[in-house]
């Protein structure tokens, strides 16, 4: 999906530049909201009543739980303002180059079309549907780094949480790469040596004072509604008089929008669920580990055997110069030893954020049904 939103984002332009048209100057009361510079920093992310609503239908329709779109809207005085959105299509094996080809050819022809009907064709960010709080990945770290990148105030993504939506609760968050993330990304540095003599770049994870916290850092998030639409709705859960005239005392009154008792539900059943991803992804953080080890265990003894073999070349020098003979040439040490690259710890933190998104959702469900379940006990006079 990286690739595919890296193909259909904006790029400059390789032909001749044309003469600029000539502007009229903003004037000073729309300086500050309409800003061209992007030098007012982003504060506050606001949806559209009708982005939410698209992003938990295709959630709710999408074949598995990793559900992805694109947004778009416009920043204005420190607000980002989504007022659309579409949804990617949906493939088994998202890094086949048939798929990222199909993906882009999409994207293309979603915002040429939105642009002939005069509507917003922006990108702004993307949106990713997760389950159990979990939405830590390398697909979703790669493709916001390519928005921060291209887009004009750095783009932001929004996690909803299909696990909470199914409890009553709508679950939309919103994020973006910390500042340190990116410098770290840019460099494609994630190991942890301390000593610069031991790696290429002295930058690390140390000096960032990176850990799976610091990777993203949430925004403020409000969604706006329409006031017509918020009394439509009134009007759908207003309950009014059966026109039948022959209607039971229960149905006497009916509403256009059937009651949901999903705030009587005890929410036990998804609390094994979450205990098994927990276990899976502990599972998988301690394989990450042994593989670091072994690798780091590995680049140690090769070090080692770079490091005699110096030492034993200088005391050679030191007696054939006590003989009055000529040195020996210094050698190319990297070319006698193939000591293997510093590991890359940026899976192991992502692990470590999977794991403590599971273990925040398990604190919360398991809360919620505990003072649930008391309050049944205490109803039912148990």
């Amino acid at each position: 999906m990286a690739a595919a939103l890296a193909a259909s984002l904006p790029a400059p332009s390789a032909a001749p530049a044309a003469p600029q048209p000539k502007y009229e100057a903003i004037p000073a009361s729309m300086a500050k909201v309409i800003d061209i510079e992007a030098e007012i920093p982003l504060t506050t992310i606001q949806l559209d009543g009708m982005v939410v609503t698209k992003i938990i239908k295709h959630a709710r329709e999408a074949p598995s739980s990793t559900a992805h779109g694109l947004l778009l809207g416009l920043d204005l005085d420190g607000t980002l303002e989504v007022s659309n959105s579409f949804p990617l299509p949906y493939h088994t094996h998202d890094d086949d180059e048939k798929s990222v080809k199909a993906i882009a050819r999409h994207q293309a022809s979603m915002l040429r079309s939105l642009k002939e009907v005069q509507a917003d064709d922006s990108v702004v960010g993307f949106y990713q549907a997760t389950t159990l709080g979990a939405f830590f990945s390398q697909s979703l770290v790669d493709t916001l780094a390519i928005h921060q990148e291209k887009l004009r105030h750095g783009g932001v993504v929004i996690v909803h949480d299909l696990s909470q939506t199914a409890r009553g609760n709508a679950s939309f968050r919103a994020y973006r790469l910390t500042a340190a993330f990116m410098d770290a990304y840019k460099k494609s540095n994630f190991n942890t040596a301390r000593d610069h003599v031991l790696t290429r770049s002295h930058d690390s994870l140390i000096n960032h004072r990176l850990t799976f916290s610091s990777i993203l850092e949430e925004l403020p998030l409000k969604i706006r509604t329409n006031p017509l639409l918020s009394s439509f709705l009134g009007t759908l859960t207003k309950a009014i008089p059966s026109t039948m005239p022959d209607a039971t005392p229960l149905e006497a009154y009916e509403t256009a929008v059937s009651p949901s008792y999903a705030a009587l539900d005890l929410g036990t059943a998804g609390v094994t669920r979450n205990l098994e991803q927990i276990v899976e992804a502990v599972d998988a953080y301690r394989t990450e580990e042994g593989n670091v080890s072994y690798l780091i265990r590995q680049i140690a003894r090769e070090r080692a055997k770079a490091d005699n073999y110096i030492a034993k070349r200088k005391e050679e020098n030191q007696a054939r110069i006590a003989q009055g003979l000529a040195p020996l040439p210094e050698e190319d040490v990297s070319r006698l030893f193939k000591i293997p690259a510093e590991p890359n710890r940026l899976e192991s933190l992502l692990l470590l954020g999977q794991i403590d998104a599971y273990a925040k959702s398990l604190g919360d469900t398991s809360s919620t049904s505990l003072a649930k379940m008391y309050a049944a006990k205490a109803s039912a006079g148990i």
